[in-house]
């Protein structure tokens, strides 16, 4: 999605959702221009590390890189691991937003969405990334509050709201009122956990060593948060068979991706539940009328609406665009006056 031209090489202001798994931009009266995987290639020459590739391009190569050129996640768990290649990433999707590189230096009020759980000095790394990266006043919006504006909660209202944010490397469970998190709980298991468990089950169920990327595949194309009636749905999968050494293919079904997954679900339903429990009476009545609503990647995990329902007795739903909630609702945080409250100027 490109900026008409007229657009391109003025200053405007951004909001990032800098994901573990995908990094989505919304410019200011624009909308979401860019959603793309945070995946950096980096090529190695005569010992210097030099930027390749970022996004769609870098995440191809993931697993089938020469020695010299490595495919590398710059964040991990919704914090930044790799502070040096976070900021070229942000950098370059900054420009791909605005339509490529200018001559003319750039200043851009930016608010980066970081997970309500995140450490001052997890919040001091992600305002340096985006400050280097061309950002003139950097705000800061915790994620489940972002999800719910952009899920069209009713945020600034005197009502109590719970929001569940299923990102690549943190759930974000969120109880609202009034532009501010009454309760919040950040827990470490997200879209990358779903895809090492499928890993793990495969390696010791069927003594096949499977890549990053096709765990992701297996967990899209018939990922299941309970055992359906039977096997359910099957697919190929190929890999490296641990015996042999010799490549080899095994069809796996959606049964065996339940049981392969259960206790990263079993910790998110966890999260939710303690979420409930520690929230105040009044808010609680309202949250049983209004119910619980999902936003996120891991959101569309089939029937993991249905698991929450039942563990918790509550409606659930699963947000419209659940995928663009945060960025979408912190670009709204970036253009309402009456919701600047909920970012803070770091």
């Amino acid at each position: 999605m490109r900026l008409p031209s007229f657009l391109r090489f003025s200053s405007h202001d951004l909001a990032i959702d800098l994901g573990t798994v995908n990094t989505v931009v919304y410019v200011k009266g624009v909308g979401v221009v860019l959603n793309e995987p945070s995946v950096v290639a980096l090529e190695t020459h005569n010992g210097v590390r030099r930027v390749k590739v970022v996004g769609n391009d870098a995440k191809l190569m993931m697993g089938k890189t020469p020695a010299n050129i490595e495919a590398i996640r710059p964040l991990r768990d919704g914090v930044i691991a790799d502070i040096n290649v976070a900021e070229q990433m942000i950098k370059h999707f900054i420009d791909k937003a605005l339509g490529g590189p200018s001559r003319i230096p750039r200043h851009h009020d930016i608010a980066v969405c970081v997970p309500s759980g995140s450490t001052s000095v997890e919040r001091r790394a992600i305002r340096d990334a985006a400050s280097n990266a061309g950002g003139s006043r950097i705000f800061l919006i915790e994620e489940p509050m972002a999800a719910a504006i952009g899920a069209d909660m009713p945020v600034t209202e005197p009502i109590g709201a719970m929001v569940v944010d299923i990102g690549g490397g943190t759930t974000e469970v969120a109880v609202l009122s009034l532009r501010g998190l009454a309760y919040s709980n950040s827990v470490r298991v997200g879209g990358d956990k779903l895809d090492d468990a499928i890993s793990s089950y495969v390696r010791r169920k069927h003594n096949l060593m499977i890549g990053e990327a096709t765990a992701e595949r297996v967990k899209h194309e018939i990922g299941i948060a309970r055992r359906p009636v039977g096997i359910g749905r099957s697919m190929s999968v190929r890999g490296r068979d641990l015996v042999t050494g010799r490549p080899t293919e095994i069809t796996i079904n959606q049964a065996e991706i339940a049981e392969a997954i259960a206790e990263p679900v079993n910790q998110i339903v966890k999260a939710v539940r303690s979420a409930l429990e520690h929230t105040a009476p009044e808010l609680s009545a309202d949250i049983v009328d209004q119910g619980i609503v999902l936003t996120g990647g891991g959101a569309l995990l089939s029937e993991i609406d249905a698991v929450i329902s039942e563990a918790t007795g509550l409606p659930v739903v699963v947000a419209e665009n659940a995928l663009i909630c945060v960025a979408k609702g912190a670009g709204q945080a970036l253009e309402d006056p009456e919701l600047s409250g909920v970012m803070t100027l770091i």
